[in-house]
């Protein structure tokens, strides 16, 4: 069995990533039936686009954006494994 993430068998990286993030968010907020992340691939980069509930705003981007700089951290270092750059953009 290969010991690479499934991640990199499916073909499919931003599908897996989009998962990730949407699952972190869903775990922080109130509504998370609320959550909805869109992938927007390009030819070197994806933009993921995070919408929570109005309310939740907060608790995604954290006390000075720690929350958030800590999810596009767990981005950049996926990003590397996957020779692909991803941008999260927190969305009201």
């Amino acid at each position: 069995m290969s010991s690479e993430p499934s991640v990199l068998r499916t073909g499919q990286p931003s599908g897996d990533i989009r998962n990730l993030i949407e699952s972190i968010a869903r775990a922080l907020v109130d509504e998370p039936e609320q959550v909805q992340v869109h992938a927007v691939d390009g030819d070197e980069s994806t933009v993921l686009e995070l919408r929570v509930a109005a309310s939740d705003v907060g608790k995604v981007i954290g006390k000075q954006g720690r929350t958030a700089r800590a999810m596009r951290t767990l981005l950049g270092a996926a990003g590397m494994k996957l020779h692909r750059r991803f941008t999260l953009e927190i969305l009201e």
